[in-house]
């Protein structure tokens, strides 16, 4: 099985272990720096090459697209798609996932709960916007942020107001939503790979933030799911259309509220507070919907034939 990872970092540790788990299995995985590609389009003929060679047709992809070259990270998905190469994140579903608000409008529409949401244009009123969302407290974020940055929350709403008037001065394009005060700084992320759990965290912010994301401090833990939990994070990722991706949950008194769907989730938090190989899941799913090309095979037959030489 040829396999390329989509990554501009292959020291990352999520990489590194997508490495080695397609290693372990004899398949030969090779990370591509999508920025360095380039595509050629003709009648009735697709290519792409890296650093100027023409790349070998890989049998599948696993596209590891930072934020903020998802338009250009995918593209080359979407190329290799129309060269009818199994992706475990499909172009169409990446940028589902990118867009907050998009986002939640799938989810809504697939009956999903989340915490209530107010999108307005900066032409709006910031009362209005208040009133709308159910008053004080409450979560404003900016569309474009990742990690738990450009997250913010305003506990009265004289400040919601003035922080709005701030951000709509500038034209920035915010969700503002309620805040849930019971999940006490906690989420829940969620591994769903091929429709199927195959891990879950919960984790803390650290003290005196309400954000729980690792990058800004947070802390996590092994976490049992609730049929509840379990039954969320699979129609999350079936709503959004990807095969690997980490569900963000938070708990309430009305259940798990879904705030987001990741399409590249990192693996080291989740393998490390689990013990879990989830490299080696998503390594499994390709191989339950691949069959690898005749050069594989070929190549694989080669390499048997030299050992018993």
């Amino acid at each position: 099985m040829r396999i390329y990872i989509l990554s501009r970092n292959a020291k990352l540790y999520s990489t590194r272990r997508l490495v080695e788990a397609g290693e372990q299995r004899g398949w030969e995985i090779r990370v591509i720096d999508y920025l360095k590609c380039s595509i050629e389009i003709m009648k009735g003929e697709l290519k792409i090459s890296y650093f100027g060679e023409e790349l070998p047709k890989p049998d599948a992809i696993i596209p590891r697209i930072g934020a903020s070259r998802t338009f250009y990270g995918t593209a080359m998905v979407r190329h290799f798609e129309m060269m009818d190469v199994f992706t475990v994140t499909g172009s169409l579903a990446i940028k589902r996932s990118r867009d907050k608000l998009r986002s939640l409008q799938i989810l809504s529409k697939k009956s999903i709960d989340m915490p209530k949401t107010v999108f307005a244009s900066n032409e709006s009123s910031a009362k209005d916007v208040i009133a709308l969302s159910g008053g004080a407290p409450l979560v404003l974020k900016i569309l474009e942020g990742t990690q738990g940055v450009g997250v913010v929350l305003v506990e009265s709403e004289k400040a919601a107001k003035s922080v709005l008037d701030a951000f709509y001065g500038m034209d920035v394009n915010l969700l503002v939503q309620e805040f849930i005060e019971e999940a006490n700084g906690s989420d829940i992320r969620v591994l769903v790979v091929g429709g199927e759990v195959v891990g879950a965290m919960k984790r803390q912010g650290a003290e005196g933030d309400f954000r729980s994301n690792l990058h800004q401090g947070g802390t996590a833990m092994a976490h049992k799911l609730t049929r509840k939990e379990k039954a969320t994070a699979i129609a999350a990722a079936k709503a959004m259309g990807l095969g690997v991706c980490g569900v963000d949950m938070i708990p309430s008194k009305r259940g798990p509220l879904v705030m987001e769907v990741n399409s590249s989730p990192g693996l080291e938090g989740i393998e490390t507070s689990t013990n879990l190989d989830i490299a080696g899941k998503i390594m499994d799913y390709i191989a339950q919907n691949v069959t690898p090309s005749n050069d594989t095979l070929r190549k694989r037959k080669l390499r048997k034939d030299n050992i018993g030489a």
